[in-house]
């Protein structure tokens, strides 16, 4: 996402720390005064341009235009939707991403990362259990966030049984892996 306007540098700067910042470059069409306006169709007889909204996609092609009157503020909600639509997998792994970010998962102890369906994740819940092992689950059919988080650790996959471990995280089924992180973890914390 980029910004451009017609006015100079200093001005784009001062207009975004107004904002309190911005997340995304401002660029100044300046000089030669409202070039890229005037190649948009934008630019006003007057020297300014037209509050307007070009999507353009990765092969250059417009797809969306919005042209509004500069007091009115355009609705960030449609224009999502023109951007979901136009790359559906960049609108998901936004969802993901935001999904792992709201995911807060208790800190220290052991969580199961899992599936209700996965013979291994079942293993592992059995192997914990007959420790007498306090664990907590997540399923990542129903935690985005959960499924995010795992995907990180195991490359981009979906991998279970996923465990935590006081912070050690052991993706997929390893039992000996998971034998000397729980033993590990029991002896810097005796009383859990």
């Amino acid at each position: 996402m980029l910004g451009i306007s017609v006015d100079h540098v200093p001005c784009l700067k001062a207009w975004a720390e107004s904002l309190k910042g911005i997340e995304y470059p401002l660029l100044s069409d300046f000089w030669p005064h409202g070039a890229v306006a005037q190649l948009y169709g934008v630019f006003r007889p007057d020297g300014r341009s037209e509050r307007a909204i070009f999507v353009i996609d990765r092969w250059g092609c417009i797809r969306y235009i919005d042209i509004h009157d500069i007091d009115h503020q355009p609705d960030n909600e449609e224009i999502r939707q023109v951007l979901r639509r136009i790359d559906p997998q960049a609108a998901a792994r936004v969802r993901e991403q935001r999904a792992a970010a709201e995911f807060t998962p208790p800190q220290g102890g052991i969580v199961l990362y899992c599936t209700s369906w996965c013979p291994d994740c079942k293993r592992v819940r059995r192997w914990l259990e007959e420790r007498g092992l306090q664990y907590t689950e997540y399923d990542i059919d129903v935690e985005p966030g959960a499924a995010a988080r795992v995907k990180g650790w195991a490359n981009g996959n979906r991998t279970t049984p996923t465990i935590d471990v006081g912070g050690q995280v052991i993706v997929g089924y390893r039992m000996e892996q998971l034998e000397q992180a729980v033993q590990a973890w029991r002896q810097s914390h005796p009383g859990d």
